[in-house]
C-alpha cells in the first residue's frame, strides 16, 4: 500500500524522456516513483546549494 504522506501528480513529457526514465529506474533496480524521486530531490537540493 502507498505510502499516505505521498500523493500523485501527473506531468507530460515527451515519450523519448520516459522512456529512458523508465530504463534509467530499471537499471537502478529501483521502483519508477522512488527513481523519479530520488532525481527530483537530488536536483533540488544541488540547485538550492548554489550560490
Amino acid at each position: 500500500m502507498p505510502d499516505p504522506a505521498k500523493r500523485q501528480f501527473s506531468v507530460y513529457l515527451p515519450a523519448e524522456l520516459i522512456r529512458r526514465v523508465k530504463h534509467a529506474s530499471v537499471d537502478a533496480d529501483e521502483s519508477l516513483s522512488a527513481y523519479v524521486e530520488r532525481v527530483l530531490e537530488d536536483h533540488l537540493r544541488r540547485s538550492e546549494e548554489r550560490p
